[in-house]
């Protein structure tokens, strides 16, 4: 009875605040149906052929405006299908030409229906496609949803026609829904370049919560985002959409994104933003079509690196899989096509040349102080050669170390070269020293698939990725060349599609920043092993898989990624391991 009489209470004291705090907000005169305005179609249709949801079914509607013409359309985007009073909202808005001519495309999430609706229950999609990170849900609108509503028809017969242009696209949706749509326009920026953010679950459902730290941490990408949120929503075991929302919001102007934000007192519901929506298009689309541009950032670590303006341009394109990014000291570029056996050169012209017609199937690559090159091939080569090779010249190579299968290479000054040696994913792999006498000592195992090394700007320190964790390792390198005091030591981010961060090549600059290659693009690291900053690289079919800096300043950044090979001009200087050792200043503690 006392439990009955608690909770009769909490539910009229709930009931009374909802009485005297009730959410009343101005309406739009764009939300209102208008005399004499045209009113666009609305088509529904059922959608049960995803190969990315597989055995979902789904509701799609499609809004066409009434002065649709024929011709590819603007695109707005919606999750959990019609909202906002959105078709009203277009009709007025597109007749005002307030926003440009859009077809609205309206989506539920899936669901696997029972086989036996009287005994068994559905399975609900909505939080895996939603609050998951990662590109399946953008490629699902892109490869499925679009090319679907395209095979459709207007009721008089006209053909639906959607922009390919990135700059004609919006997304939105409000609570999961909203950052289904963030996480689609900064996985694939030139493909969705709008945002409408209502009640954000920037929390900790399936790491949306994490989308603060990664924005301030990458490069500005050209997105325009509008948010809304009121300081009643949800605070729950998964966090604060309020305290999420102002986070995100901070975060978006700490990166130089062009953001607005509205906020209020509402509840997790759609009131606040069914009043903003209009607002949030006129917002949105206020100078269509100009294109969006990533603003400045205010990362220093970011804004110490990248040149505005500079962008990644194409250097080589067609290769089987390139690697072994490494410069010499006139600095030009050399990488590896490894299936293919060739080796590369750019010149200081930029022009790919041929350098190694057949480069047993080399990985990775260096050169010494005295000017060699250096090799390394594994298993992969065919026969196996599981060599190191010393190129004094195209045309002249002896073996540095036999017996010696190895992913990675790198000479000191001093001419100790080192070589990471994985044997799998699971088992531990070894590091080998070759000094310069020529003996061969193992100076580690344990690593899980040592993949990329390289030395500190001053050579006292040498670090190693770990592909199958998200840990760089690092290891003191002693007067003799051995090594001590082995740490885990950088944590690098992994994308939540993925179960480490496949860590590949790495490099520093004469700063003691540590540019390591990873599935999320190059993270950099301050001299401590945090992440500062974190660069995309172009998209392709791949990863990035090595970097160095080439150049005859060594200021331009070349990243090899799958069959291509990319540079782009950078402020920075990088650290050649066969130059004399140098200090770099003592970094912010």
């Amino acid at each position: 009875m006392k439990n009955l009489l608690i909770l009769l209470f909490f539910l009229s004291s709930l009931s009374s605040f909802s009485q005297t705090n009730p959410e009343n907000y101005p309406v739009d005169p764009a939300s209102v149906e208008q005399a004499g305005v045209p009113k666009g179609e609305i088509l529904k249709f059922t959608f049960d052929q995803s190969k990315f949801f597989p055995g979902t079914v789904r509701e799609i509607s499609v809004y066409i405006p009434a002065q649709y013409a024929g011709e590819p359309a603007c695109v707005y985007v919606n999750q959990d299908g019609i909202q906002w009073k959105a078709p009203t909202v277009f009709d007025n808005l597109i007749a005002s030409k307030q926003m440009p001519i859009t077809i609205g495309v309206f989506v539920t999430p899936g669901k696997v229906p029972a086989s036996n609706a009287d005994t068994e229950m559905d399975r609900f999609n909505r939080s895996f496609e939603y609050d998951g990170l990662g590109e399946t849900y953008a490629r699902f609108l892109l490869e499925e949803v679009f090319p679907f509503v395209e095979s459709q028809k207007a009721s008089d017969g006209r053909s639906i026609k959607l922009s390919k242009n990135g700059n004609d696209r919006a997304i939105g949706g409000g609570s999961s829904g909203a950052v289904c749509a963030f996480t689609a326009a900064w996985e694939r920026p030139e493909e969705f370049s709008k945002v409408f953010s209502a009640i954000g679950t920037y929390v900790g459902l399936r790491g949306a919560d994490s989308y603060t730290t990664l924005v301030r941490k990458h490069e500005p990408k050209p997105i325009r985002i509008f948010l809304q949120d009121g300081s009643n929503d949800l605070n729950i075991y998964a966090g604060d959409w309020w305290k999420a929302n102002e986070s995100m919001e901070r975060s978006l102007v700490f990166a130089g994104y062009d953001v607005k934000h509205v906020w209020g007192d509402g509840a997790h519901n759609g009131q606040h933003g069914t009043a903003v929506f209009p607002e949030a298009m006129r917002w949105l689309w206020r100078d269509h079509p100009t294109p969006i541009i990533a603003g400045p950032t205010k990362n220093p670590f970011l804004n110490d690196i990248l040149i505005p303006g500079e962008e990644w341009e194409l250097v080589g394109e067609g290769y089987g899989f390139t690697e072994g990014t490494a410069v010499n000291a006139k600095g030009e570029v050399f990488f590896q096509d490894i299936p293919n056996a060739k080796t590369y050169k750019v010149g200081l012209d930029g022009k790919v040349e041929l350098y190694l017609a057949d480069s047993k199937k080399a990985s990775g690559t260096t050169f010494s102080p005295a000017g060699d090159m250096l090799s390394i091939t594994g298993a992969w080569s065919d026969p196996p050669t599981r060599q190191a090779h010393r190129y004094t010249s195209p045309d002249h190579y002896e073996v540095l170390a036999d017996s010696t299968p190895g992913n990675d290479i790198t000479v000191s000054y001093k001419g100790n070269t080192y070589i990471t040696s994985p044997d799998g994913r699971e088992r531990p792999s070894k590091l080998y020293l070759i000094k310069p006498s020529g003996e061969r000592l193992v100076v580690d195992e344990g690593i899980r698939f040592a993949n990329g090394l390289c030395l500190s700007p001053d050579q006292t320190q040498l670090y190693v990725t770990e592909s199958t964790s998200h840990w760089v390792w690092v290891f003191q390198i002693l007067a003799d060349g051995t090594l001590a005091h082995k740490q885990k030591y950088g944590w690098l981010h992994v994308r939540d599609s993925d179960n480490n961060a496949w860590s590949d090549g790495l490099k520093t600059d004469r700063e003691g920043r540590i540019y390591v290659t990873s599935l999320s693009g190059i993270q950099v690291m301050d001299q401590l092993g945090r992440v500062n900053a974190i660069i995309p690289t172009p998209k392709t079919k791949g990863q990035v898989s090595n970097l160095c800096f080439g150049g005859a300043n060594f200021d331009i950044l070349y990243a090899s990624v799958h069959d291509k090979v990319f540079r782009r001009k950078v402020k920075v200087q990088g650290a050649n391991n066969f130059e004399q050792p140098v200090k770099p200043p003592v970094p912010r503690l």
